[in-house]
């Protein structure tokens, strides 16, 4: 196979929820070769979809050990990288914080070897976590200021920061994309909506942490992964911050309450004492960019809900 006939690209993380959905997209281009790298702590092999396309290769690789990742880039001379790899999850992020911040040597390196191999640009999964506790609603990429204090959003800020320092610096192009709760079939089981799902199906309480008040907005897969591949492929937003998330607030008592009912289960909600941080009262973003990249409406929280519940990938 010659590689240099096809657009090669890399996406770090790639056996996680997104970047496997990312790549099967990717991949269904045939002018594009993927190589997807994961050190497999949190991903899983399951979500990739290697078998069922030739032009996706997977690497096991921590993209946190530069011989590791090193190689990798030299071998492919990659156009563009989608940075994905990061330690998810609020409880698994706050348990382990020096973890979380060893994620800034990753940043490093894949920005150091795409300056040195010819990568055109760069995208990163930054997250809604860095607005912290918000002042502005909703969250504009231009103006909220970012003013989170825990260890996960610091790193993403960081790289954010180093991004921009790169293309300054050094002229490497780079789109961040700042994902706000991102749900579909694929999605592990400590994430939100697929624990609800799962206590649901199984008629199991459906814990809730305060009094379920705390609203946040729900983008389904298939929006998030449109947006993104239309910024690449049109070229848009380049060296600037996009929010890709849904744009209507849901508290997840209600969250809770449509999946009871869509599940038509025998769940009951349980309400568990507040947690301590990293549980944000609010979540909106500004989808004025987003919506520039999907071209349609959006997947709405309840029609989301339904096409998991029929997608045979979702199992509980």
């Amino acid at each position: 196979m010659n590689l240099h006939s096809y657009t090669r690209i890399l996406i770090t993380g790639g056996a996680g929820f997104i970047p496997s959905c990312l790549a099967e997209k990717l991949a269904q281009n045939p002018d594009n070769f993927v190589v997807l790298v994961d050190n497999l702590q949190t991903g899983s092999l399951d979500k990739i979809p290697e078998s069922r396309f030739k032009n996706i290769s997977f690497i096991k690789c921590d993209v946190n050990d530069f011989r590791d990742i090193s190689s990798i880039f030299y071998a492919y001379s990659f156009d563009y990288v989608f940075h994905y790899a990061a330690l998810v999850g609020v409880k698994r992020t706050l348990e382990n914080p020096v973890k979380v911040l060893s994620d800034i040597s990753g940043i490093k390196y894949v920005l150091s070897l795409s300056k040195n191999t010819g990568v055109k640009r760069v995208y990163f999964s930054s997250s809604s976590e860095v607005y912290g506790e918000p002042v502005e609603y909703p969250q504009n990429e231009d103006t909220t200021p970012l003013n989170s204090r825990l260890p996960y959003a610091i790193v993403k800020n960081v790289g954010e920061a180093y991004l921009k320092s790169y293309q300054k610096e050094f002229n490497l192009d780079f789109t961040i994309f700042r994902f706000f709760n991102t749900f579909g079939p694929k999605q592990s089981k400590d994430f939100v909506v697929s624990r609800f799902l799962e206590a649901a199906l199984n008629n199991k309480d459906i814990p809730i942490y305060g009094d379920g008040s705390q609203t946040r907005t729900f983008c389904y897969i298939d929006d998030n992964i449109i947006s993104t591949t239309n910024a690449f492929y049109e070229n848009l937003f380049v060296n600037d911050v996009v929010n890709i998330g849904g744009d209507i607030e849901t508290s997840i008592l209600d969250l809770a309450k449509m999946i009871i009912r869509l599940t038509k289960s025998k769940s009951k909600i349980v309400f568990l004492p507040p947690l301590k941080e990293g549980d944000m009262t609010r979540r909106r973003p500004d989808t004025t960019k987003m919506k520039h990249l999907l071209h349609r409406e959006m997947i709405t929280l309840e029609h989301g809900l339904e096409k998991i519940l029929q997608d045979t990938r979702f199992i509980i």
